[in-house]
C-alpha cells in the first residue's frame, strides 16, 4: 500500500468514527428519553392514578399528566414554541387536526396547549402499563380501527364529550409518519367535527421528527414548532356531501405551514 492509499484510508477511517460518535450519542438519548418517561409515569402517574380511583371525586390525573408532559420535555431538551394561539377562542371545543411523527407530539400538545384536551387514540396504547390506565383518567379514547361498529362507538362518546366542552386532539394521519412525509387523512375526525358542528382547528407541528423520528431509535434535544392555523367552520356541512372537500381543505392547510405538497387528491 503507497503512502496516497495509506492517506485515503485513514482520512475515511477518521470519517466514520467523526460519524459513529454523534449516532451513538443519540442512541443514548433515545433511550434516556424512554426511561424518563417510565420513571415519569411510575412516580407521577401510578400515584395519581390511584388517588383518583380511591377518592372517585379529586381529579388529579389530568393536571399531573399536564406537569409530567411538562417536565419530560424539559428532560429531553425539547423547546416548545406556539404560535396562533389567539385562533382558539376561550371557552369554545374544536377538533384539532394535526400530522403526527413522533412520541414528542402528543405531550407537547397537552402541556403546551391553553384548552382542556382529550386525545382519540389507537386500541394499542391501552396496553401499555400505567399510560394505558391513565388515558381513561384524561380524556383520551382508544380507536379500534379494525371493528366499525366500536369505531362508531367511539367516535359518539369522543361526539358527547366534545359538547361538554373538551376540544380533542386528532392525528388524523393515522400513524405517525417519517421524517418530511405528511399522510392522507382518514375520516373520522372529521365526521366527528361535522356531527358535532364544532370548528375544526388545524395545527401543524413541525421538528419532532429530526428530534425524535419514527423508525430511528435515535433522539436529540432541540426545537419545536406548533403553529394553530384558523379554524374551519363546520356548521351547516353535510357528511355526505361536503366531507371530501373538507379534509383536502384542512390537509392542504397544514401541508402549506410544512412546506409540502398536499397529496390528499392522490
Amino acid at each position: 500500500m503507497n503512502e496516497r492509499d495509506a492517506s485515503l484510508k485513514e482520512a475515511r477511517k477518521a470519517e466514520s468514527n467523526t460519524e459513529g460518535a454523534p449516532r451513538l450519542s443519540r442512541r443514548l438519548f433515545y433511550w434516556w428519553a424512554l426511561f424518563t418517561a417510565g420513571l415519569l409515569l411510575i412516580f407521577l402517574g401510578i400515584p395519581a392514578i390511584l388517588i383518583e380511583w380511591a377518592t372517585r371525586r379529586l381529579k388529579v390525573v389530568y393536571p399531573v399528566a399536564v406537569f409530567g408532559a411538562r417536565i419530560w420535555l424539559r428532560l429531553i431538551g425539547a423547546r416548545v414554541h406556539v404560535k396562533g394561539g389567539e385562533n382558539l377562542e376561550r371557552g369554545r371545543a374544536y377538533v384539532l387536526i394535526s400530522n403526527h411523527r413522533s412520541y414528542i407530539d402528543s405531550p407537547a400538545l397537552l402541556a403546551f396547549l391553553k384548552k382542556r384536551l382529550g386525545f382519540i387514540a389507537k386500541k394499542e396504547l391501552l396496553r401499555v402499563p400505567v399510560l394505558g390506565q391513565g388515558m381513561r383518567y384524561v380524556n383520551a379514547i382508544a380507536i379500534d380501527r379494525s371493528n366499525r361498529t366500536r369505531a362508531i362507538q367511539t367516535m359518539q362518546t369522543a361526539a358527547e364529550r366534545l359538547r361538554s366542552g373538551i376540544s380533542y386532539i386528532v392525528f388524523a394521519e393515522g400513524t405517525r409518519a417519517k421524517e418530511g412525509e405528511f399522510l392522507p387523512f382518514k375520516k373520522g375526525a372529521f365526521y366527528l367535527a361535522i356531527e358535532t358542528q364544532a370548528a375544526i382547528a388545524p395545527v401543524a407541528i413541525q421538528n419532532t421528527d429530526k428530534l425524535m423520528g419514527k423508525g430511528k431509535s435515535q433522539a436529540r434535544p432541540g426545537s419545536v414548532a406548533i403553529t394553530i392555523l384558523p379554524p374551519v367552520e363546520t356548521a351547516g356541512l353535510s357528511a355526505d356531501a361536503d366531507i371530501e372537500e373538507l379534509i383536502e381543505k384542512v390537509h392542504s392547510m397544514i401541508a402549506m405551514e410544512l412546506k409540502i405538497e398536499s397529496r390528499e387528491k392522490d
